[in-house]
């Protein structure tokens, strides 16, 4: 049997609420995750928090301007300190008991301690921290307390993110999307880094690349992905593009799709004109959430409004298979990449339940990323305790 006909993973890592737990404690509490932009917490005492395996954790902008990582649990009985996000005034206090820690993780108040804790000592009670790093303005996490650095867990595959020069770039709220997919956390990874659907699945929505030009590979556990703008987007690119064109590219740095998948669930799309992560957080076996947030070159409200006219003119130019009175319900006929992908995601996830599911093939190059994918979470699964 040849490697393109080999699927590693069984069905059950995609229905099994076991593997799906096991998944947690060894794929995600494992690797970095990310957590939000350092301009989500601009001041002293913001904060967020973050889902890591079956571990939270709290970020929090600290009085000195650093940010820290801890674990989100009241050194007392284990309460969930903080929710979600937003400021945390001068100190962090428990809502069940009133034990409160400095922003730097110390415990400084325990109601009653003379009468109730006449042998505590706070000094040994402060919250258990995490690690906490930056990178292009994310915010990344890890539970252990000294994990290997971000930069050795990125590992190389910085010199294939793209060119974009981030900083430069602002968030673009328009861009922002929340979508609760009922498939598997891995069918959707494993749709974001497959090849051989980008010119069927998306061919009129993705249509301005190339897809025969892409170019990929994995860097350690990443992924890494390229693709060039088509010869007809490429020599209209002025018109053709939905968003200002991001100017800052050189000759050395060429335009087109940069879209990596950094291990296990994070992605970047970097692109002409747009800057945006990825991030796929599962909820249950047949259950994930995809958030993704956007950046674009600064330009007036109007500039935008003016690009997306001269774009959408021009798709169809370009032979845009979406008719007025198609059913706007209809995934396939929205003229959305996003939610041709969630729809057959989804189907997919449907058909693991019949007895007749098998995967006859795979392609030998565009879906190699897919089979090297499982394998790779096949490989980390089966680490504990080495």
């Amino acid at each position: 049997m040849s490697d393109n006909e080999v699927i590693h993973l069984p069905k059950a890592a995609y229905t099994s609420q076991a593997w799906f737990e096991r998944e947690q404690e060894m794929l995600f509490e494992k690797n970095w995750q990310f957590a939000g932009f350092t301009e989500d917490l601009p001041e002293p005492g913001d904060f967020l928090t973050v889902q890591v395996g079956r571990i939270n954790l709290i970020v929090i902008h600290g009085p000195d301007g650093q940010l820290r990582a801890f674990h989100n649990m009241c050194r007392h009985r284990g309460t969930q300190l903080l929710r979600t996000c937003g400021k945390a005034g001068k100190a962090i206090t428990c809502p069940y008991h009133d034990w409160s820690y400095a922003l730097t993780g110390e415990l400084i108040s325990v109601p009653q301690q003379k009468s109730e804790f006449p042998d505590l000592n706070k000094k040994t009670l402060g919250l258990h921290k995490a690690s906490v790093e930056t990178w292009l303005g994310m915010i990344w996490v890890h539970p252990e307390p000294a994990a290997p650095s971000l930069q050795q867990w990125l590992a190389g595959v910085q010199d294939y993110i793209g060119p974009h020069r981030v900083e430069e770039l602002v968030e673009y709220a328009e861009g922002a999307t929340e979508h609760e997919i009922n498939a598997n956390w891995k069918i959707v990874v494993e749709n974001y880094i497959d090849g051989y659907h980008l010119a069927h699945l998306h061919s009129a929505t993705l249509n301005m690349y190339d897809h025969k030009q892409q170019e990929s590979g994995f860097i350690g556990p990443h992924f890494a992905f390229y693709e060039p703008l088509s010869r007809e987007y490429a020599a209209n690119l002025d018109k053709m593009s939905p968003l200002p064109v991001i100017n800052h590219f050189t000759d050395e740095q060429p335009l087109g799709a940069y879209v990596p998948m950094l291990f296990p669930n994070f992605g970047l799309a970097a692109s002409e004109s747009s800057w945006s992560i990825f991030h796929i957080i599962p909820l249950a076996p047949d259950r994930t959430k995809v958030i993704t947030r956007t950046r674009v070159k600064p330009a007036s409200d109007w500039a935008y409004l003016w690009q997306s006219s001269k774009s959408y003119a021009s798709f169809w130019h370009m032979g845009g298979k979406y008719k007025e009175g198609t059913d706007a319900d209809d995934p396939m006929m929205s003229g959305d990449f996003m939610a041709e992908d969630i729809y057959v995601c989804e189907q997919q996830q449907k058909s693991l339940a019949s007895p007749m599911f098998s995967v006859g093939a795979t392609a030998l190059h565009q879906e190699k990323a897919v089979r090297e994918f499982q394998k790779i979470v096949l490989r980390m699964m089966d680490t504990e305790g080495k």
